[in-house]
């Protein structure tokens, strides 16, 4: 590298090290105007989740689907404030900032969390995340809302007690994910199936279908996979990541759907496919067994699915007939009985 060329390279990084600070002060800067101006503002629930824009992962589409719902109701939510008349708040697993919520966070709010995971768990090692949950959990919480009984089960056997636990699974919005009015007799073609993910986490089934990418008859399925993958395919098509409207559209297409994900503690995936009438062939892990119940059959390794995929075939409207998902109105109403003060 030339003389030039390392002045550069130096130069940058001091104003990248430079930046950092700067950016951090002017968060804090713009959390403490913020705190001030919202003393005599006031909302019915405040929610703490830093939303990303669609298309987007399971949590973010169940608060969307949530504070979609309270908004329908006619109440007011605010996105990462407590105003001062504000009596509860909803604060999201560790997607949010810690300073703010705690900044925010006063007497006589009632301050409801919301947890993944284990996240170590799922995402297949710690970083720390889920003892950052455990302590602003224990410093701020009066009830954490499990999504599963895997998930709350799974906590504390990793010892990770948090306050006054209770279990609510996500639910899709039902204005996206509804069942087709007709469907095409799977006579005379092959079975359509899809699988959806927004992560490319191995844990989300990758060596599943690779190893379906090259043994599944495909002259009896035909696989399509939504998402993102961490591994490419010969013969499943895949469809990059795409938003809910056409992530239904897809599913309403289809017949059966595969949750292969692992220790996945409520697959808003799983759900939206379910939503959309597909009986799921899914891996017997995580929280898919609460999710499916009598709506699909398990398989413990991918060279079951074949025989999975063929008896929900012949058992398929038998098993579109058992699905049973809670809707988004009846989540909310759980939600809003643990916020009131």
């Amino acid at each position: 590298m030339t003389r030039q060329g390392k002045l550069q390279t130096k130069t940058k990084a001091v104003f990248v090290r430079t930046r950092r600070p700067v950016r951090a002060l002017a968060r804090l800067a713009g959390t403490e105007a913020a705190w001030v101006r919202s003393r005599r503002a006031g909302a019915d629930v405040a929610v703490f989740h830093e939303l990303l824009p669609p298309p987007s992962g399971g949590g973010h589409q169940f608060i969307r689907a949530l504070s979609g719902e309270l908004a329908r109701r006619g109440l007011t939510v605010e996105l990462n404030r407590i105003s001062g008349r504000t009596p509860a708040c909803l604060f999201n697993s560790f997607n949010f900032d810690f300073h703010r919520l705690r900044r925010f966070a006063r007497h006589g709010c009632r301050m409801v969390h919301r947890v993944d995971g284990p996240i170590g768990v799922y995402r297949g090692f710690d970083d720390g995340t889920d003892r950052r949950i455990l302590e602003i959990n224990h410093e701020l919480a009066e009830v954490t809302v499990f999504q599963s009984r895997f998930s709350l089960e799974k906590h504390r056997e990793l010892g990770l007690e948090l306050r006054n636990p209770v279990v609510i699974p996500n639910a899709v919005d039902p204005r996206i994910f509804f069942p087709p009015e007709a469907r095409e007799s799977l006579g005379g073609r092959r079975l359509r199936v899809i699988a959806t993910s927004w992560s490319d986490n191995p844990n989300k089934g990758a060596g599943i279908f690779t190893w379906l990418d090259r043994n599944l008859d495909w002259s009896r399925y035909e696989l399509t996979f939504v998402g993102r993958s961490g591994v490419p395919f010969d013969r499943i098509r895949t469809v990059g990541p795409v938003g809910s409207d056409v992530v239904a559209d897809l599913l309403r297409r289809h017949d059966l759907y595969v949750a292969a994900s692992r220790d996945d503690p409520c697959s808003n995936a799983l759900l939206e496919a379910l939503a959309c009438g597909l009986p799921a062939a899914y891996l017997d892990s995580g929280g898919h067994p609460e999710l499916v119940g009598d709506a699909g059959l398990a398989f413990a390794s991918a060279d079951e699915l074949p025989a999975v995929l063929e008896r929900l075939a012949e058992e398929v409207d038998e098993r579109r007939r058992a699905i049973r998902l809670p809707s988004i109105s009846e989540v909310a109403d759980r939600f809003l009985a643990l916020l009131e003060p």
